[in-house]
């Protein structure tokens, strides 16, 4: 049985793959770089309570699966994330701040992916499958291709 992470009135079980790269994808991440920013990460993970279950550094970006409680924001670990180390890492690499002028070592965006076990179809069958009124949608919101719809609900 897969075991839920508890807090005081929930149970959850959140998890996302994150990726993110230099600016200009320059391969910096290499020797000392390298093994510095994978134990910032380790280290601004554990201050903010973020559980690690893989990462990797490779020389022009990074991969870390993470688990994050439920009042946090994807948005908010990256930042925590991305903008410690990257202050860090440029404060303690002079030819870092020289390759990243202008206090900016990672580039702007990110890739998130959030995992787990279930797919979209089996959460609606899940669902289907409680007790409950049946509810009846006469919306005029339509998820796929309005012409398969009879008549009457175009």
């Amino acid at each position: 049985m897969k075991r839920y992470q508890l807090g005081a009135h929930t149970k959850h079980d959140l998890k996302v793959h994150l990726v993110w790269i230099p600016k200009y994808r320059k391969k910096v991440l290499t020797g000392e770089v390298a093994v510095r920013v994978r134990d910032l990460i380790r280290q601004i993970a554990m201050e903010h309570e973020i559980a690690i279950l893989s990462g990797k550094v490779a020389s022009d970006h990074i991969h870390v699966l993470v688990a994050y409680k439920p009042h946090m924001d994807v948005s908010m670990v990256v930042q925590w994330l991305k903008g410690i180390s990257s202050r860090i890492l440029l404060q303690e690499f002079a030819h870092l701040k020289k390759a990243f002028w202008g206090r900016h070592l990672w580039a702007r965006g990110y890739l998130a992916v959030s995992t787990g076990n279930l797919t979209d179809e089996m959460v609606a069958a899940y669902i289907a499958e409680q007790e409950g009124e049946p509810v009846h949608d006469d919306s005029r919101f339509v998820i796929g291709d309005p012409s398969k719809l009879p008549p009457s609900r175009r």
